[in-house]
């Protein structure tokens, strides 16, 4: 099973605030590892044209990005009144 049907399995109920913030000029300028790429098990993290891209929409809120990024880019919060993620069981 890909990502992609994985993440169908989720429910997602989204703010209108995201609730994770990705400053990415940080990123392209200081970060040479860039471990979010890896560590992101949602995969919201991609490089296009070498700069790096974020995606909120699909994030599972593990938090993963914010505890491996060392410069300081990420903000990460969680999600206000009920909204966010829901795993289904099974």
């Amino acid at each position: 099973m890909d990502i992609t049907e994985k993440l169908l399995r989720v429910n997602f109920s989204t703010d209108e605030t995201p609730h994770i913030k990705v400053n990415t000029s940080i990123c392209d300028t200081t970060c040479s590892m860039k471990v979010c790429l890896n560590i992101c098990p949602a995969e919201r993290f991609t490089l296009e044209s070498e700069k790096l891209r974020f995606v909120v929409d699909g994030c599972l809120e593990c938090g993963a990005c914010r505890i491996s990024c060392d410069t300081g880019a990420v903000s990460w919060s969680y999600p206000r009144g009920g909204a966010g993620v829901r795993f289904r069981l099974g």
